[in-house]
């Protein structure tokens, strides 16, 4: 697939505003797949998530460059709890039957406006959060309704590293990446 070329200069300007980034999970972090595990003998199903490493990075420098994320998905997951601990991101809304009232209070909290918010998602349930916010993002594997209402599409697929993408593309509009980089360093 080819990359996106050079930003034009009306997304840099969306990208530069950006102080709170939200995002589902299934699809976006992840690959979109839904892995049930029933233990021998019965009892609770368990799920299991496999999230991208350059994704978590991306969160973390985010985090570190003060950056406010957040997650608003339909499902009840405590891997999602987990990975959202592990990697710093300020609000975690789980079994959202809609994202709207999870949107508005999260924008509440970090004291932002839909203007200074970005949200990236891969399905029909983002298109209501999606056409609300400042930048709007559809993964590279996105629903084709979600990629025509948003203003931008990652290279990558859903739990490829969209989120690291966007991060870099923020940063970068923000004038910041070259100050984050040292500050990624193991």
């Amino acid at each position: 697939m080819p990359e996106n070329p050079q930003p034009s200069a009306s997304l840099l300007d969306r990208a530069r505003k950006i102080r709170l980034f939200l995002m589902d999970v299934d699809g976006t972090l992840t690959d979109g797949g839904v892995c049930l595990i029933s233990p021998p003998g019965g009892g609770e199903i368990l799920e299991m998530k496999v999230f991208n490493a350059k994704d978590g990075a991306g969160l973390t420098l985010a985090h570190i460059m003060g950056i406010k994320t957040g997650f608003i998905t339909g499902r009840k997951s405590p891997a999602v709890q987990q990975r959202a601990h592990e990697v710093h991101v300020d609000y975690v809304y789980l079994g959202q039957a809609t994202k709207k009232a999870a949107f508005e209070e999260c924008m509440q909290k970090a004291g932002v406006t839909e203007e200074e918010t970005a949200y990236m998602g891969d399905d029909l349930p983002d298109l209501p959060i999606a056409v609300r916010a400042g930048l709007a993002v559809a993964v590279a594997d996105a629903v084709a309704e979600l990629k025509a209402a948003c203003h931008f599409t990652t290279n990558a697929r859903g739990g490829q590293g969209a989120a690291r993408e966007v991060i870099e593309l923020i940063l970068k509009a923000q004038g910041r990446w070259e100050a984050a980089i040292p500050r990624a360093l193991a």
